[in-house]
């Protein structure tokens, strides 16, 4: 059976940019998405390779990945990281 991949050609692992109180900075995430895109990417990867998925909260990890949905809107896939150091707590 052959299956059609996600993506073809590079996928970026983005970082996670924090603000000066630790919390995920969304503006500065945002212009990161948009930097990626712009530059012809072809698909992002968030909370994964970076290593941010230990250092954030459920709450956390849960709304980074869903900005970064929101954010792309369908422009290039999305692969959001669902890691832990925890495999419990990952799965």
């Amino acid at each position: 059976m052959r299956t059609k991949p996600i993506f073809t050609g590079s996928c970026c692992a983005i970082i996670t940019p924090f603000d000066k109180n630790n919390n995920p900075n969304f503006d500065a995430l945002g212009k990161i998405i948009e930097q990626q895109i712009e530059g012809k990417t072809d698909a992002i990867c968030v909370c994964g390779t970076t290593g941010e998925a230990p250092t954030l909260d459920v709450k956390e990890h849960l709304s980074v990945n869903e900005y970064v949905v929101k954010k792309v809107d369908g422009r290039i896939p999305v692969i959001g990281g669902t890691g832990s150091n925890d495999t419990r707590h990952g799965i």
